[in-house]
């Protein structure tokens, strides 16, 4: 290791960001399994998927061979307002857990929508508008993903429609008053503005809503209007693409003090960040042999990777997705009213499942006081108020990190600090307040859903 002492703050230049994206499936052994057409039921085609996304979008989407996408200009001038982005070395945790672990998070709240969301949303809006339409829809849990695509499609004069996940639509007003600043039209999901949104009332009334609604709803408005296109904020290939600036960031800023990993921890949810953050590390696994440990943390009341099953499935809970081979708890699983909106995804991107499958990643699930228990920790020691969704990986690193206490051994330990948390004050005063639960699903819950998974066997 480079004898020089490690700053707190690792910054690259504007020179050293990526120039391109790192497509993972290029050098995956076992490739993902390919979409499948709900209406057929066979492996999606470009010109199936281009009526739901944008065509170029589509491409990215279905290519596993190219392993390099050159990030426009125009994106990277974009990247310049808010990256390349810090990677910290936890020193004040270090001291206080007294543990001889080195531990480093990359921080990706430092831009207004608060997350690393805005990595992608400005690729999605940017490759909308060169098509030449006029707006697009989507869905949005905690918020973060909503805020920077309304970002992203008002700088480039995009029209957006943003399906709030319900729940959160009532727990955080004022991330959904930043969506309403930067122009976009918000409505709390299930809704009674779409046939879907219409449907799921009439069979769970009175529903908190969940992730696969929303976006069943959005596709549904975005296949009404002439001009419009559905885009997404987690799950597809496409969007765990755009994500990997954060990892390979992560990597250029270690090795300029010959720092290896041993662990690189994320949260789990449809798997943008946590795909994002891992790629270049993942492929250094498969190419080179090296160790690293993947560990993706999801929660205890959505747990797709530790309790789903490996299956085709649809994406949405309307079924009117492309199907997806994923660890899932089935398409129509409602999960609790939990604080972690970001993380309330039934299934789990088909990359991250495969290499889950493959035995690459690990996969554990905490509870929710837990989780808000670490955040506050971390933000007494370290001076940032993370996202509950970030709140996951943190949990792990300290847990990760006090093993290390006990064995005497100096671990690399780096995990992703997606967003902060200051939209979510609601929640950490439910939790000092001392009135939040850990809800757990049950196995019959869980068994439920998965009865109704469609018999598949591509």
């Amino acid at each position: 290791m480079n004898n020089e002492k490690i700053p707190y703050k690792i910054y690259l230049s504007e020179q050293e960001m990526p120039k391109a994206w790192y497509n993972l499936r290029a050098d995956m052994k076992v490739k993902p399994a390919p979409l499948l057409s709900p209406k057929t039921l066979k492996p999606i085609t470009l010109e199936e998927l281009s009526e739901v996304f944008c065509e170029e979008l589509a491409k990215q989407e279905i290519d596993e061979n190219t392993a390099y996408f050159p990030i426009p200009d125009e994106i990277r001038n974009f990247y310049k307002m808010y990256r390349p982005s810090p990677l910290v070395r936890a020193y004040c945790l270090e001291e206080k857990l007294q543990t001889p672990a080195h531990i480093y998070y990359k921080f990706e709240g430092n831009n207004t929508s608060g997350s690393h969301k805005l990595n992608s949303a400005i690729a999605q809006a940017y490759y909308a508008k060169k098509q030449g339409l006029k707006g697009v829809t989507t869905e949005t849990g905690a918020g973060q993903w909503g805020t920077a695509l309304s970002m992203a499609c008002s700088y480039f004069g995009l029209d957006c429609k943003v399906y709030m996940v319900k729940c959160s639509y009532k727990q955080k007003p004022f991330r959904r008053e930043v969506m309403r600043t930067y122009g976009a039209n918000v409505t709390p999901s299930p809704s009674d503005q779409t046939e879907i949104g219409k449907k799921i009332l009439q069979e769970f009334p009175g529903t908190n809503g969940s992730l696969g609604c929303a976006i069943s709803e959005a596709v549904e408005t975005a296949s009404k209007l002439d001009g419009y296109r559905y885009v997404l904020g987690s799950v597809l290939n496409q969007v765990l693409l755009h994500q990997t600036i954060i990892g390979l960031e992560t990597k250029a800023a270690l090795d300029k003090y010959d720092i290896k990993p041993d662990i690189v921890i994320g949260c789990a949810g449809g798997g943008s960040n946590l795909g994002g953050l891992i790629a270049p590390f993942v492929g250094d696994k498969i190419k080179n042999g090296t160790d690293v440990r993947i560990i993706a943390v999801e929660p205890a009341s959505c747990p797709s990777l530790t309790r789903g099953k490996y299956a085709y499935d649809y994406c949405d809970t309307g079924n009117v997705c492309p199907l997806q081979k994923m660890y899932t708890l089935g398409s129509g699983f409602i999960p609790a009213a939990s604080h972690a909106g970001g993380l309330r995804y039934h299934g789990m991107s088909s990359i991250l499942s495969q290499l889950y499958h493959d035995g690459l990643m690990e996969a554990t699930s905490v509870k929710q006081t837990e989780v808000f228990e670490a955040a506050e920790f971390f933000a007494r020691v370290e001076g940032t108020l993370p996202a509950p969704e970030s709140a996951h990986a943190i949990k792990v690193a300290i847990d990760e990190a006090l093993k290390c206490k006990q064995t005497g051994e100096s671990k690399n330990i780096v995990f992703g600090l997606t967003g902060t948390g200051y939209f979510d004050m609601m929640s950490y005063q439910k939790f000092h307040d001392g009135v939040m639960s850990d809800y757990i699903p049950t196995d019959e819950e869980i068994k439920i859903a998965l009865d109704k998974l469609p018999d598949i066997n591509v």
